[in-house]
C-alpha cells in the first residue's frame, strides 16, 4: 500500500477533550471515601466507649449509630462516585473515520 507524503494518522482518531471535571471528581470521591472512613471510626470507636473528644455525640448510643451509618453511606457513596469517574476516564477512544474514506469506489 502507498502512503501519501500528506497522510497523518493521528487525524484519525478524535482530539479528546481534557477531563479536568473527571478528574477533579474523582478526587472529590476519593476524598468522601476517606471523610466517610474517618466518620465510621469515630462512631465504631463512640459505640466502643473509646471515643476521642467527639462533644455531644458520646452522650448516647443512637447518635454513635447514626455517625456510623453516616460515615459507612459517604465511604459507599465516595467510592461509587470514583468508580463511576475512573470509568469514565479509562473508555476507550475510537477511530473515527474520514466520510471520505468510506465512500466505495468503482
Amino acid at each position: 500500500m502507498k502512503l501519501s507524503d500528506d497522510f497523518d494518522a493521528r487525524r484519525l482518531r478524535p482530539r479528546r477533550p481534557k477531563n479536568w471535571r473527571l478528574r477533579i471528581g474523582a478526587g472529590l470521591g476519593a476524598l468522601l471515601a476517606a471523610f466517610g472512613i474517618l466518620l465510621a471510626m469515630a462512631g465504631v470507636a463512640s459505640l466502643a466507649g473509646r471515643a476521642p473528644v467527639l462533644g455531644t455525640l458520646n452522650d448516647s448510643t443512637g447518635e454513635a449509630t447514626v455517625l456510623l451509618l453516616l460515615g459507612l453511606f459517604l465511604l459507599w457513596a465516595g467510592i461509587a462516585f470514583w468508580r463511576r469517574c475512573r470509568r469514565r476516564l479509562r473508555r476507550p477512544s475510537d477511530l473515527s473515520l474520514s466520510p471520505s474514506l468510506m465512500k466505495k469506489r468503482d
